[in-house]
């Protein structure tokens, strides 16, 4: 079992074999990851409770006029608005899911570059100062995956959640619109 420290420093050394270029994948996994636990939390709260329905209905009491036509636009208002809530940061998800890969993929032409420099002067004799390039196109190929493929998975997952919301969204405005229009809201 590794302790917290020697956890570190195995952290930091993969993070020096990968090169310069590790520190932008880790940048952006952060960010991603970050965004990602923000909307899971969101999500399962909207779908906690009284739900979509029940955020709708306590935008509309916050805003409403007592006047039907008024009502119906500031309900209308208020479901957009709500519609609009659910995708925040779900484009910059699948985004950063995408940069990543592309982020290892530099990495990996930095490495060959790397390795074929050392090809130049050493020729292929000398094969641990080749194994440095090569580690770097390994290392950063890795991670960018590592990065990109549970990103897009969650990504997706994400995407499901908020079009299940926005239909539960979309049945609350419609049952609320007819309580206006029969009066049962009033």
């Amino acid at each position: 079992m590794l302790t917290g420290a020697e956890f570190f420093w195995q952290i930091r050394d993969y993070l020096q074999q990968g090169g310069w270029i590790m520190f932008p994948l880790l940048a952006v996994s952060v960010v991603m990851w970050t965004m990602i636990v923000e909307r899971w939390r969101e999500f399962r709260r909207l779908t906690a409770g009284a739900g979509m329905g029940g955020e709708l209905d306590r935008s509309f009491q916050k805003e409403r006029s007592g006047v039907y036509e008024l009502d119906r636009e500031i309900l209308r208002h208020c479901a957009l608005r709500l519609g609009r809530n659910l995708d925040i940061r779900l484009a910059a998800i699948a985004v950063l899911a995408g940069v990543a890969p592309l982020l290892g993929l530099l990495g990996t032409v930095l490495g060959m570059i790397q390795t074929f420099e050392v090809i130049s002067v050493f020729g292929t004799g000398n094969a641990r100062a080749m194994a440095g390039g090569i580690s770097v196109a390994l290392i950063t190929t890795q991670t960018g995956l590592l990065v990109a493929i549970p990103g897009l998975l969650m990504s997706n997952r994400l995407g499901r959640m908020a079009r299940s919301l926005q239909m539960n969204l979309d049945e609350a405005s419609a049952s609320l619109a007819r309580n206006l229009s029969d009066g049962g809201s009033q």
